[in-house]
């Protein structure tokens, strides 16, 4: 029965969605990207709303009924009938009475299937796209063809831009400065290549009497320069939403200091590099929300740095919807794992791959989490 309503659900949905969006004509922000895009979404959106009423993506609601929900203001009824009939309700007072619409929206949008971003680019056309980062092996990838399949779906949303609309990229990834001169739009870049638009200096741990309390780096957008700090949160991949955020508010003429006034205050979602306290005054770093080949990367590198730890330990699961490069990128980040941890605690059937290249970390190894 849920395999003949949910088509029929999403076809409701997006005619609602681009009934709405044609009536209000919000100017719509699209995050796009491999790597942390949930991050950047909310970072964007506390920039831009210095200027603009805005109206963000809830958590990571970036699929075929997250991007509508956004659009039409509603909570995701999952499977509760009589909220259904709210979100029918919702979308009908949106077309039929007045109302006070976001005059911006800021859509993360992201992609299971070939063909999941044509979709969504068929709910509503962009007026400037920021892309996160595209990496070599992407989650998802038993999916598509390739890997650059991956990439080139990701990067998608940016060929929908009209002429000298802003396209945000990462500066220091070669497959989005690639990517972008095949399109007609004005390019923005953030990250630490001296060519980047806003260029990001000097990533270190923040501390404060004594402890790691989060992330800074130093900033320069045209000659202004600026400091940021995200509290809450390691490593380097945390700084780069408030670049790209930074990014989107020169996009649309916001002065530096005034986007990192509003930006004071932002925190990492759940699950991404944030700082819990453990037992024994040990500290915890909780990176699991996505365990793709890239974010696991970036979170050893986090674990080998991390100032004054007396021992280091990597609690790594499998890493899933690899397909035809599971064995390959386990066996990779395996040699990371070793480089960067005292003890390797592995959870399931492929992640005992990380045990493999260790020659002095002690190894626990378990199959499920319970």
């Amino acid at each position: 029965m849920k395999n003949i309503l949910k088509p029929i659900v999403i076809f409701v949905l997006a005619f609602f969605a681009r009934a709405v969006i044609r009536r209000y004509r919000p100017k719509i922000v699209m995050i796009s990207g491999s790597v942390g895009k949930t991050s950047t979404k909310d970072a964007v959106a506390a920039a831009l709303a210095t200027k603009f009423y805005i109206r963000k993506s809830e958590k990571s609601f970036n699929s075929e009924f997250g991007v509508p929900f956004t659009i039409l203001g509603v909570r995701n009824p999952w499977n509760d009938p009589l909220a259904w009939l709210s979100v029918a309700k919702s979308a009908l007072a949106l077309l039929l009475l007045p109302n006070h619409y976001p005059n911006m929206l800021v859509l993360e949008v992201g992609a299971d299937r070939p063909g999941d971003l044509a979709r969504i680019l068929r709910l509503a056309t962009p007026d400037a796209v920021v892309i996160t980062r595209l990496p070599e092996i992407s989650v998802h990838v038993e999916a598509y063809a390739s890997p650059e399949a991956v990439r080139e779906e990701e990067f998608s949303p940016a060929y929908a831009l009209s002429a000298g609309a802003p396209l945000i990229i990462p500066a220091d990834d070669l497959y989005a400065l690639d990517s972008a001169v095949r399109t007609p739009a004005r390019i923005i870049s953030y990250g630490t290549a001296e060519h980047a638009t806003v260029r990001m200096s000097g990533a270190d741990f923040y501390e404060s009497d004594g402890n790691v309390v989060g992330m800074q780096a130093a900033v320069n957008v045209s000659n202004e320069q600026g400091r940021y700090v995200v509290n809450g949160s390691v490593g380097v991949t945390q700084l780069y939403p408030f670049a790209a955020a930074i990014a989107a508010a020169n996009a649309f003429d916001i002065p530096l200091q005034s986007a990192l006034a509003a930006l004071e205050n932002y925190e990492a979602p759940p699950g991404r590099g944030r700082l819990l306290p453990g037992k024994n005054n040990s500290i915890i770093v909780d990176d699991s929300y996505n365990a793709s080949p890239a974010a696991v990367e970036e979170a050893l590198k986090t674990l080998k740095t991390f100032p004054r730890a007396k021992r280091r330990i990597a609690v790594l699961g499998d890493m899933l919807e690899l397909g035809r490069y599971s064995v390959m990128e386990h066996e990779r980040i395996a040699v990371l794992a070793g480089e960067s941890s005292d003890v390797i605690v592995t959870v399931g059937i492929r992640a005992r791959a990380f045990a493999s290249a260790p020659k002095n970390a002690e190894v626990l190894q378990f199959d499920s989490s319970r």
